[in-house]
């Protein structure tokens, strides 16, 4: 905890610590104060302290791996029709990587509130970016395939959905951390989407409602919840749970509409009777959280190669979409030899390549004035950010 300067015959109260990221957005830009609260030791004097927050290897390690099963996913959909194997693959995937997302998104929201600091930082880590990839998608696919693909930001192209549902669900923070029953009010809300095909596809509401229980659930968890994922029997019992997903996956291509796991669409625009809509909601946020945990169980706590490689999970979504998407218009994906054994694993492991790379520092350098804009010169200049730039030369000088 540090102190922010006083204005003179004012007392202020001491801003709050910096918070970590969430899904690949990086943190603002606000110093970390070396002051230390009574009784404790300074960061740099405690055991593994540096004098800043320390990022958790779990989260990122867990970003990481799920932006790397996104790009698998994206990259198996024009393969899947021939292997059911695949297709079944496919399912259990496409029923846990973005819920596990979200809901680390969640968790990392909790203390969003209205502050004009992370307000602005919604505001050019996620609406920015939103602007920018909403245009660029189809302005590339007119180039590639000299097609006339009208912008339009209120109908989200392709990836650029999660960054809408991301700035409404952050925006809607404070309201969760109010009501008394934040997860049943959201569920409930997301299964009386699924029999509402009048939403439409503005902003892709119908994703934005029907994720929310995701990432409302974030919001209400906490430190320990993740802890308990990680014990040795839920790693072992993963296992035979992960198993039998992959037997019903199997048993299920021929006999259910994958399109049930994009959350995007009504039960009537499915083609499903209207009370379908509420129970395939709650049947699929069940197998989702069970298969997330067993996702988290296994993910490494420790330090590994790609563990930086979370902070950069955002540049990874976003970029990787031109890869799928220009060898789709290319026709790549039509090779005979891809719809065999041998080139679906081929493809699997390109695209897990291609998204590691797309989250590397180069990267993120290179695509900084997109992803992360400063923009000062669009915002008033905040009070307490000041307080804490006037307070940073003290604390040189304390240290």
């Amino acid at each position: 905890m540090f102190d922010a300067a006083s204005s003179p015959g004012q007392n202020r109260r001491p801003l709050p610590p910096a918070q970590p990221p969430a899904d690949g957005v990086p943190a603002p830009r606000t110093p970390m104060s070396a002051q230390t609260q009574r009784g404790r030791q300074p960061a740099a004097d405690r055991p593994g302290g540096s004098g800043s927050r320390q990022r958790d290897a779990f989260f990122d390690n867990a970003k990481y791996l799920a932006i790397v099963l996104v790009a698998m996913g994206h990259a198996w959909e024009p393969l899947k029709g021939d292997s059911r194997i695949l297709e079944g693959v496919y399912t259990v995937v496409y029923s846990f990587h973005m819920p596990a997302f979200i809901l680390i998104s969640g968790f990392f929201s909790r203390s969003f509130d209205m502050r004009p600091d992370r307000l602005k930082r919604l505001v050019t880590g996620v609406a920015v970016p939103y602007v920018l990839f909403e245009a660029a998608y189809p302005l590339f696919k007119n180039a590639v395939t000299g097609s006339h693909e009208e912008i339009s930001l209120l109908d989200p192209w392709y990836l650029t959905w999660f960054l809408v549902a991301l700035f409404i669900w952050r925006l809607t923070t404070p309201f969760w951390k109010l009501v008394r029953w934040p997860l049943p009010l959201a569920l409930g809300i997301a299964m009386l989407a699924t029999v509402t095909p009048n939403i439409g596809d503005d902003l892709d509401l119908q994703r934005v409602l029907q994720f929310l229980p995701y990432f409302v659930l974030g919001l209400c968890m906490k430190p320990e919840h993740f802890h308990l994922v990680r014990r040795r029997w839920v790693r072992i019992a993963s296992v035979p749970v992960f198993a039998a997903a992959l037997a019903v996956g199997w048993w299920a291509v021929p006999r259910m509409n994958t399109a049930w796991f994009y959350h995007r669409d009504s039960a009537q625009e499915l083609g499903a009777p209207w009370w379908c809509g509420p129970v395939m909601t709650l049947a699929l946020m069940g197998c989702s959280l069970v298969l997330t945990a067993c996702f988290f169980a296994w993910v490494p706590r420790r330090h590994l190669w790609f563990t930086a490689l979370g902070a950069g999970t955002l540049y990874g979504y976003l970029l990787h979409g031109f890869l799928v998407k220009f060898g789709d218009y290319r026709g790549w994906f039509e090779h005979p030899w891809l719809h065999r054994p041998l080139g679906e694993i081929v493809v699997t492991v390109l695209a897990a390549a291609a998204v590691t790379a797309l989250c590397t520092r180069p990267v993120q350098r290179v695509f900084r004035f997109a992803m992360e804009p400063k923009m000062e010169w669009a915002f008033k200049q905040d009070a307490a950010e000041q307080a804490r730039e006037r307070q940073k030369p003290r604390e040189k000088a304390v240290v």
